[in-house]
């Protein structure tokens, strides 16, 4: 029988993207005439006790006594911190609610603005664990509870030992004292939360770099609102792109390498590549790019990427022939969007598809020369292995069929082996 897991999981920097107390301070400092300076020691407290360079509990008392915050001031921040929730962690409701029981945080911050944020997400009350804040009697918070073990260097480490949770323990955190709890020897695996936040002296003691909440569902075969972690899908940026292109990628969350020219050693593992106008692609070295699913140029591709190539092997491009300023925001977003729901809108090569993504369903993608009889093909497979089909589309050109569909059921990789051997698949990739 196999051991029960539980999931041990941080709220500030990790759960949000934000540090809570520092949001707090610009809340209840904001009309304070030295708040900069204010503000500047509170991050400088909490990152020295994230770095194990100060104790967890003389960092906690100092900012608590710079913050001068009341209860007005908790609303305002509740109201913050729940659009501040990491993005791979919103995008994983699904698996909160199915693991309601397994699923802990625990965290040096405060119930009192924990529980509002994260209750929206199926996690029970009674799974957080947290520091409470002592107020008077207007609402003036002026002290925490200092016999809440979470309050104290170590606490994390405390609870657990007092918890006594039986089974295979996951912390999931960017902090010292998360890494304390792997040092104890409490859980089975420390994965160090980068997503918002990487501190160098916390990455070297990890089991795992988890850059996502995706990708610790992936490395753990859980279940996961995307397939593929886009952290692992490698996007290679030529030339001198622009930064603001750049950075609409790496908000995504792909893994971007920005370099002068098409290294070799990219040529096999590239997944999305973006090309400052001017840039070229050889034609030989484009046809070994066997993993390039969607290619952005911000210009005119003509004569600079051999497009009929590109439709060949399934990559969907997207450029500008007229040069537009725009571009640069433009056809990054086009390329994210392709690689994230499998809208071909405005693409160069490919049929025009654009699609909401239906919920509690999987979408399956596949690429295929326009001959007769491949969709009867693919509806075949689905019938055998009892596949619940939400919606359909196809759209073609002369040279290639995209398929896309969405379907409910919970599936077996030998569908995945089957849509793959259909006689005239170019690419077939499972996008959630």
């Amino acid at each position: 029988m196999q051991e029960k897991a539980f999931y041990i999981i941080d709220f500030d920097s990790t759960f949000t993207q934000v540090e809570a107390l520092d949001e707090l301070a610009r809340i209840s400092l904001a009309r304070h005439p030295d708040r900069e300076a204010i503000y500047k020691k509170i991050e400088d407290y909490t990152n020295l006790a994230m770095e194990g360079k100060l104790s967890f509990s003389e960092s906690l008392a100092q900012r608590v006594k710079l913050l001068e915050a009341n209860e007005e001031h908790l609303k305002k921040l509740i109201k913050h911190l729940k659009k501040k929730v990491s993005k791979s962690f919103s995008r994983n409701a699904a698996f909160f609610e199915k693991h309601a029981d397994d699923v802990l945080i625990v965290s040096g911050g405060f119930k009192e603005f924990i529980t509002p944020v994260v209750s929206q997400y199926h996690i029970r009350k009674e799974n957080i664990y947290a520091n409470t804040f002592v107020t008077t009697g207007d609402g003036k918070i002026i002290d925490y509870d200092h016999a809440n073990p979470l309050s104290e260097e170590g606490g994390k480490v405390k609870l657990l030992q007092q918890l006594q949770l039986k089974g295979n323990l996951y912390g999931i955190g960017d902090g010292y004292s998360d890494f304390q709890l792997r040092e104890s020897g409490l859980i089975s695996k420390f994965f160090a939360f980068t997503e918002n936040i990487a501190r160098q002296t916390i990455l070297e003691k990890a089991d795992h770099i988890t850059p996502s909440f995706d990708e610790f569902l992936y490395v753990n075969n859980l279940p996961r609102a995307i397939s593929y972690p886009k952290n692992r899908i490698l996007c290679l940026v030529i030339g001198d792109a622009g930064q603001h292109a750049i950075e609409v990628l790496k908000k995504d969350g792909f893994s971007i390498r920005h370099k002068a020219t098409f290294e070799e050693k990219y040529v096999k593992d590239v997944g999305m590549l973006l090309l400052a106008d001017g840039e070229k692609v050889d034609k030989e070295v484009l046809s070994r790019a066997v993993k390039l699913k969607t290619l952005g140029y911000l210009g005119n591709a003509k004569g600079r990427i051999d497009l009929q190539l590109c439709t060949e092997m399934g990559i969907v491009v997207f450029d500008d022939p007229r040069s537009n300023p725009r571009n640069t925001d433009f056809i990054p977003k086009r390329m994210a969007d392709f690689m994230n729901s499998g809208t071909t809108y405005l693409s160069s090569n490919f049929p025009n598809l654009q699609l909401p993504k239906i919920e509690r369903s999987h979408r399956l993608i596949h690429i295929h020369r326009n001959v007769p009889g491949i969709m009867a093909r693919i509806n075949t497979i689905f019938a055998k292995h009892d596949i619940n089909i939400v919606g359909q589309f196809l759209m073609t050109n002369p040279a290639i069929g995209y398929a896309i569909t969405d379907i409910n059921t919970e599936y077996d990789k030998q569908l995945f082996k089957s849509l793959k051997k259909i006689e005239h698949t170019i690419k077939f990739r499972v996008l959630y």
